[in-house]
C-alpha cells in the first residue's frame, strides 16, 4: 500500500472511532459520596461528581424577609433527611431575593442538626444544560444509601428546547420512578419555567391550544411545593443590610448606614437581598473590614 492509502485508512478509522464514542457514552466514574457534603455534577466528557470542599453560602439567620418560605423549605428538607415523605420544590419569583441562598442555607442547617446522629444530607448541583443527563445521575444515586438533594439554579426552558420532557419523567414518571433517596429543588424567575410568549404561541398556533399549553406548563406540576418570592419593601431591605452589618462587625453610624443603603438601592433600581449584599461588600471594603 502507498503512504497515501494508509493515511486515508487511518482517517477513516479515526472517524469510525469518533462515531462509536458518540454513540456509546463513557461509563460514569466511581462515586464516593462520603468525600464531601456537596457536589457538582458534570455530564461531559465523562459523567462524574466533583466534590465541593467549601460551599458558597450564607447563614440561614441572615436571610431576611423570607420567613415563611424559609420555614417551608427547612421543614421539607428536615423531613427528607429523616427518611419521611417530602416534596420536590420549585422556588420561583423575583430575582435576587435569596432563592438559591435559601436552598444552600437550609442544607447546611439540616446537616448541623444531623451531626453525630445520621449520615449527612448531600447537595448536588446540576447545571440547566445538563438536565438531559439526569437519568444517568439518578441511576448512580439509586445505588447509594445517602439521601441527596439535586439542585438546579435558574432553571428555565426557551422556545424549541425539549429537555423539559426528560425532567418531567424523572420527577414524577417513568417506569422506575424517582429514587427514594433523591429530592429535586429548582429555582427560577418563571413560575411555569417557560417564557410567557412561548406559552401564548402555543395557544395561537396549535390545533388544540388547551392541550398544547397543558403540555408546556405541566412540568411545574411535578413540584409539590411552589414557593413564591416577591420584591422586598424598604424596611425589609434595610433589615437585610443591618443584619449583615451586625454579623460582620462593621462599625458605621446608623444614619449614614440608612442613607448610604437607600442611595445604593436607588442607583441599582431595585431592592433585594442581592442588592443588600452588594452594598455590604462595598461598605466593608470602604471600612477596611474582611468578610467571608
Amino acid at each position: 500500500m502507498t503512504a497515501k492509502t494508509l493515511a486515508d485508512i487511518a482517517a477513516i478509522l479515526k472517524d469510525i472511532h469518533a462515531s462509536i464514542e458518540r454513540a456509546v457514552p463513557p461509563l460514569p466514574e466511581d462515586v464516593d459520596l462520603g468525600a464531601a457534603d456537596a457536589f457538582v455534577w458534570h455530564a461531559d466528557p465523562v459523567p462524574h461528581l466533583q466534590a465541593v470542599s467549601k460551599v458558597n453560602r450564607v447563614e440561614l439567620s441572615l436571610l431576611k424577609a423570607v420567613d415563611r418560605n424559609r420555614d417551608m423549605i427547612l421543614e421539607n428538607t428536615q423531613r427528607f433527611a429523616k427518611g419521611l415523605p417530602a416534596n420536590n420544590a420549585l422556588l420561583w419569583g423575583a430575582r435576587g431575593m435569596g432563592k438559591s441562598s435559601l436552598v444552600k442555607a437550609c442544607h447546611a442547617a439540616v446537616n448541623k442538626e444531623l451531626e453525630g446522629k445520621a449520615t449527612a444530607l448531600k447537595l448536588i448541583e446540576i447545571a440547566r444544560e445538563d438536565i438531559d443527563s439526569l437519568p444517568i445521575l439518578m441511576n448512580i444515586l439509586r445505588e447509594h444509601e445517602e439521601r441527596c438533594i439535586l439542585f438546579c439554579d435558574d432553571l428555565s426552558f426557551d422556545t424549541g428546547e425539549t429537555a423539559y420532557k426528560s425532567l418531567k419523567a424523572v420527577l414524577d414518571g417513568g417506569i422506575e420512578g424517582r429514587p427514594g433517596n433523591v429530592l429535586f429543588y429548582a429555582t427560577s424567575n418563571r413560575r411555569h419555567l417557560m417564557p410567557r410568549d412561548m406559552i401564548e404561541n402555543e395557544r395561537s398556533t396549535s390545533i388544540n391550544p388547551s392541550e398544547a399549553v397543558q403540555e408546556k406548563v405541566s412540568l411545574s406540576d411535578r413540584f409539590g411545593l411552589w414557593i413564591g418570592f416577591h420584591n422586598c419593601s424598604q424596611n425589609d431591605y434595610l433589615a437585610m443590610v443591618e443584619g449583615y452589618v451586625t454579623e460582620y462587625g462593621i462599625e458605621v453610624d446608623a444614619d449614614e448606614l440608612r442613607s448610604s443603603a437607600l442611595e445604593w438601592s436607588t442607583t441599582r433600581g431595585s431592592r433585594s437581598g442581592r442588592v443588600a449584599w452588594q452594598f455590604i461588600q462595598d461598605l466593608a471594603g470602604a471600612k477596611g473590614v474582611q468578610i467571608s
